[in-house]
Parts: C-alpha cells; sequence; structure tokens
C-alpha cells in the first residue's frame, strides 16, 4: 500500500497509534481479500463490501500520510 511513502509509512506506524491501526487492518482486508478470490466460490457481495473497507481505509491512511508531509516539509 502507498509503497512511494514507505520511509513515512515507517514513521506513522511507530508515532500514530490510529495510523498503526488503519494500516494493519487493511493489509488484513488484503490478505482476506486474496484467500476469497482464490477459492471456487466466491460471495460477491462480500467480497465487494471487503474491498470497499479497503479502499476507504487506504484513503484515511493517505490522508494521514499527506497530513504528515504538510506538517513535515
Amino acid at each position: 500500500m502507498l509503497h512511494e511513502y514507505r520511509d513515512i509509512i515507517k514513521i506513522l506506524k511507530t508515532k500514530d497509534a490510529h495510523f498503526a491501526k488503519i494500516f494493519e487492518k487493511h493489509n488484513a482486508l488484503d490478505d482476506k481479500i486474496k484467500e476469497l478470490e482464490s477459492q471456487r466460490y466466491v460471495d460477491q457481495v462480500e467480497l465487494e463490501k471487503l474491498k470497499k473497507e479497503k479502499l476507504n481505509l487506504k484513503d484515511k491512511a493517505y490522508a494521514i500520510i499527506l497530513e504528515y508531509k504538510k506538517q513535515h516539509n
């Protein structure tokens, strides 16, 4: 997720508990989505719900990253 901000993410994961929680939940959802997609029969509604939740978390993480960049540049 957001690989171009790897250095900022590393800092935020240690200094911002809220960001760390968002990041961790995003990664857990990513793993769950990959697992569901590898199954033969997938509940498409559930899969789409998880993908939307993952995207929402990514948007939140990105907003925190941009705010951090703004404050530290």
